[in-house]
């Protein structure tokens, strides 16, 4: 009766003879494309690089400004900018300046190239119910699984950097946009689709005229979630490089610094309140605009 107490499994020579043979190929494939996939990943980090320069050389009152001045075209709300100013302010007071500047930068180029490739995305699937078939079980795997294995493969191929750390981030956070970009188009009224079909609008003008401003707010919804989840990713991308607040949490882990870990940990949250609000305030903002004009 044991087999009913033990459940079977393969032999242990099998399964070590099968793990090494796929960590075998996957170096492998790391030796002999490694270097390509470094130079078609470059783009990528002179993007980054570039944007950290322009945070970290802008002088601080004309950063304040600007995120002002975002906050103010995002929301209409004094509240939110002066929330903001603040927040930014207290952070610079407590020396974490840089690190929130390579953090903001970091999140700018993600969000950037989350929206690039999951906008697109979203509205393929939206288009054809085979192609949201097959994306569907990916988009779960990536919510599922834990963020840390996402460091693994992508190590083994680009080694540490801020290049991998940044695949990385984008990876974990780009299932919200993909999922809203899909759900916002499908939820258009099919009243107003017939009605842009009996003008003669083509698929292409449909989709830019009608469907994607009124799935606007939703696809809204899900950069803001896109956003957070990237923040969320920071400290763990930290551990491949990647520069910011993550480092000094990380490092306060390591070393016990209780202090040093909740200051990071307190302006990280304070990063991301800021993005929460604007981006929610502004997905508000649309959808009352979008209700006056179709109401």
């Amino acid at each position: 009766m044991d087999w009913f107490w033990s459940f079977p499994h393969l032999s242990d020579d099998f399964l070590r003879d099968l793990r090494r043979a796929i960590d075998d190929s996957f170096r492998t494939f790391t030796r002999s494309y490694g270097d390509m996939l470094e130079a078609f990943f470059d783009p990528l980090r002179i993007f980054l690089i570039q944007s950290e320069r322009l945070m970290l050389n802008t002088p601080w009152p004309i950063v304040l400004l600007v995120i002002a001045a975002i906050a103010w075209f995002a929301s209409r709300s004094i509240w939110i900018v002066l929330g903001s100013v603040v927040t930014l302010f207290l952070i610079g007071m407590f020396d974490m300046w840089e690190d929130t500047m390579r953090t903001v930068s970091m999140i700018f180029v993600c969000t950037v190239i989350a929206i690039a490739v999951g906008i697109p995305l979203g509205i393929l699937m939206a288009k054809s119910d085979r192609v949201r078939n097959v994306i569907n079980p990916i988009l779960d795997v990536m919510q599922t699984m834990p963020s840390f294995v996402y460091l693994i493969p992508v190590v083994m191929l680009l080694g540490i950097g801020r290049v991998p750390g940044l695949i990385a981030v984008v990876i974990y956070a780009i299932p919200p946009i993909i999922r809203l970009t899909n759900l916002g188009i499908r939820l258009v009224d099919r009243d107003v689709l017939e009605a842009a079909d009996a003008f003669g609008s083509s698929s292409w003008q449909k989709l830019k005229n009608v469907q994607l401003p009124l799935a606007l707010p939703t696809i809204m919804a899900g950069i803001n979630q896109t956003i957070m989840m990237a923040l969320a990713m920071v400290v763990i991308a930290s551990m491949i490089g990647v520069q910011g607040l993550g480092q000094p949490v990380l490092r306060a882990i390591n070393n016990q610094y209780f202090t040093l870990g909740v200051f990071n940990g307190l302006a990280i949250v304070g990063i991301a309140i800021i993005f929460d609000r604007v981006s929610q305030a502004y997905g508000k903002r649309l959808q009352k605009h979008l209700e006056i004009v179709h109401g």
